[in-house]
């Protein structure tokens, strides 16, 4: 279950290309759809976060991580 919420997560980061943005959508997904927000509700119970904070603090990791990905990635052209 925790995969499912977390390619949404990615794919919306990835579709909207900003935090603000992505969160802004994802907070009107889950205001539309029951089960989402369940399955939101469920995924920020795992990992300890609050409904508030759960889908910045993903956001903020995943795009740490893909910088970092560049960041090696150049490393290697210098």
């Amino acid at each position: 279950m925790d995969n499912d919420i977390t390619d949404i997560f990615r794919t919306i980061i990835q579709q909207t290309g900003s935090i603000d943005m992505a969160e802004a959508e994802f907070k009107k997904m889950i205001g539309e759809d029951d089960t989402l927000h369940s399955l939101y509700r469920e995924y920020c119970r795992e990992v300890g976060s609050s409904e508030r904070r759960g889908f910045l603090d993903f956001a903020d990791e995943y795009m740490d991580s893909q910088q970092s990905i560049w960041n090696h990635l150049s490393d290697f052209d210098e």
